[in-house]
């Protein structure tokens, strides 16, 4: 039976910023990584894909990107479930595969939040849920 427990955890001064510790995290082939927005470097999230592993990270609200594809049936509280392609100039360099955008409303909290992943095989709530 496979457990679910945080098998690595890194600590760093206030000072550092958040993205520093991605190059600190060892990956696994075929586990899931959830980041926060302070961690939207696309030159590491490429490489933790080239691994074999994927990511749920909070887009930033600045993100630029062209949609390439969409889910036209949704569960409920799925606002969109996208692939797109990154258009900032550095970001479409660092992360040239597509990407999928999941945008997800959280009744509890009564807010929209949206995620990108490269986990394509699993549902967008569970997306959000991650």
């Amino acid at each position: 039976m496979e457990t679910q427990i945080p098998t690595f955890f890194h600590i760093t001064e206030a000072s550092m910023h958040d993205s520093k510790a991605m190059k600190e995290t060892p990956y696994e082939p075929d586990s899931y990584y959830i980041f926060d927005r302070a961690y939207n470097n696309f030159k590491m999230l490429y490489k933790i894909h080239q691994i074999g592993t994927y990511f749920v990270i909070r887009a930033k609200s600045n993100l630029q990107y062209k949609p390439l594809k969409w889910k036209r049936r949704l569960p409920k509280n799925v606002l969109s479930d996208q692939t797109i392609e990154l258009t900032g100039f550095y970001p479409k360099q660092y992360y040239p595969r597509s990407l999928r955008l999941v945008k997800y409303w959280d009744e509890k909290q009564q807010r929209e939040f949206i995620f990108l992943t490269n986990a394509i095989h699993i549902s967008a709530l569970q997306v959000a849920e991650l």
